[in-house]
């Protein structure tokens, strides 16, 4: 590289090298995909893995609001475990089964400590942050018991949560309002009325007298261990019926949708007008496409089932002495703050983490010269006795000594100098990502195995891996003129060049650009 390439790439290698362990954006980033939608992705999934984001990415490319710059709405939510949660499970079930749905079946078992809000997509960690401080500030007076009083009218049917237990459990919503608005500039409504886990809304009221005997047989005694879980939702859906797709169906006209088992779909009743007999107009949450679907394909599902749980602050009860093993000190709580995934994980691991222990990565080559200077571009870097010179700084240094000339090179181009700087900061970001490359395969195109090279040499690993040259996955009709395979360098010329060729490789039929396998730890 030339004095200049060299300081850029230096400049540019020790910028990232600079930076913190990588985010969960890295990734998304370096795939391409632009800020706002790689934000979208995370706060859609609930900033997860990169994995999960890239998927919704792929699967939300002909979603005609990717690009529109709608947040999510947030809530935060008390909930039980464990046995408690149990039977209250139980108790949704049978009065479904006794007394039809009603409106607390849209969501589960929760005390409501704020309600929702928005919060853009860049500042959701900060919302995070804001449920840890808030639950580590409040964990010394979280009561060890959450007192439960059942309560029943006409139309509702639930537990009341009162006294000081009550008071220190608004105190923590309060709290969680008051960070999120410093870190995150929202702005959360905490519940500051009675608190209540809600059992049945919205019934017939000659079914009040069998759900308060169902609830009566709800156990209060058992202790139970409370999580405070941040939820997300798509606030252009709140007021839409949500379907589950139970079988797959493949669109017969282009106004259809794709369905497959499990897919969630917002439909808004008052505009059907549209859609034929047995049929609705609904928008996939899967794809965020709109069109027609069966109605007999589906079946009604429930509000929550389309949230996204985010994160959890778990108040821990005390354990017995007994249970504890020697020497270990007791208390009567500790809090635990429980992302989805670990957070020692960086993204890349934990998108490693989720792929088969082998896999197969595909790299285009870098820039090539052809396609900078066109066609002619050798014409521009010969002399008439066919000696190579460089023209402009985007030439290469050098080109590789081949047996019949500098003419093989017109059909069998290098790369760029700015190609080069692209091979090499492909390497770097693969070194960076902790990946483990255990064989090569390019194709015999010059510019493929330079970029291979360059790869490798940024990897420390071009003289442990030998590059094998595989003919199957050279693809030249696109570009090249001519109905002939342009002439290559053969595997003599290539070692001549100083490139780690494996000469014992038996070739194989192939498909793609420049492969590299490798095996994830």
């Amino acid at each position: 590289m030339a004095a200049g390439e060299t300081q850029l790439y230096a400049k540019v290698s020790n910028k990232l090298k600079s930076r913190s362990s990588p985010s969960l954006l890295e990734p998304l980033l370096a795939m391409g995909f632009p800020v706002h939608t790689a934000l979208k992705a995370l706060a859609a999934t609930g900033r997860k893995t990169a994995e999960e984001a890239l998927a919704w990415l792929h699967d939300h490319c002909n979603d005609p609001s990717l690009d529109d710059p709608i947040p999510q709405e947030y809530a935060l939510f008390l909930c039980p475990t464990g046995p408690l949660l149990e039977k209250l499970q139980e108790f949704w079930r049978e009065s479904k089964r006794q007394c039809a749905k009603n409106r607390a079946h849209e969501v589960f078992p929760h005390v409501t400590l704020c309600d929702f809000f928005t919060c853009e997509d860049q500042k959701v960690e900060c919302l995070y942050e804001a449920l840890k401080r808030a639950g580590d500030r409040l964990l010394g007076s979280f009561p060890t018991a959450v007192p439960l009083a059942l309560h029943s009218s006409i139309s509702y049917l639930g537990f009341f949560v009162s006294g000081s237990p009550a008071d220190v459990i608004r105190e923590f919503a309060m709290t969680f309002a008051t960070e999120a608005s410093l870190l995150a500039d929202c702005s959360v409504k905490p519940c500051t009325k009675q608190l209540h886990l809600t059992l049945a809304h919205k019934f017939y009221p000659h079914h009040q007298r069998t759900l308060e005997q169902l609830a009566r047989a709800i156990p209060l005694g058992h202790s139970c261990q409370w999580t405070a879980a941040l939820y997300s939702r798509d606030m252009r859906f709140v007021h839409y019926q949500t379907l589950r797709a139970l079988f797959q169906y493949k669109p017969q006209n282009v106004d259809e949708l794709t369905l497959s088992p499990g897919d969630y779909i917002f439909v808004d009743p008052t505009q059907q007008d549209e859609a034929s007999e047995g049929w609705v107009i609904g928008i996939s949450q899967r794809t965020g496409c709109r069109g027609f679907l069966p109605e007999n394909y589906t079946d009604r599902a429930s509000e929550s089932d389309t949230w996204v749980k985010h994160r959890m602050y778990t108040f821990s009860l005390a354990t017995d002495l007994n249970s504890r093993k020697d020497g270990e000190a007791s208390s009567r709580c500790s809090g635990e703050f429980l992302p989805q995934t670990a957070r020692s994980l960086s993204s890349l691991q934990a998108l490693q983490a989720t792929v088969a222990r082998k896999s197969v990565l595909v790299v285009r080559h870098g820039e090539r010269v052809d396609q900078i200077f066109g066609k002619a571009w050798l014409q521009q870097c010969s002399t008439p006795d066919g000696k190579y010179y460089r023209p402009d700084l985007n030439f290469p240094c050098s080109l590789p000594r081949r047996s019949r000339g500098i003419k093989d090179f017109e059909n069998d181009p290098p790369l760029s100098s700015c190609g080069i700087f692209q091979s090499r900061i492909a390497g770097d970001a693969l070194l960076d990502s902790g990946i483990r490359i255990s064989s090569v395969f390019a194709s015999p195109a010059l510019r493929c195995v330079q970029t291979a090279k360059l790869i490798l040499e940024e990897l420390k690993l071009e003289k442990k891996i030998k590059i094998r040259v595989e003919p199957g996955i050279f693809e030249w009709t696109k570009w090249e003129a001519g109905k002939t395979t342009p002439t290559l360098m053969s595997l003599e010329e290539l070692k001549e060049a100083n490139f780690n060729i494996d000469t014992d490789y038996s070739f194989q039929h192939k498909t793609g650009a420049c492969l590299l396998t490798m095996s994830l730890p």
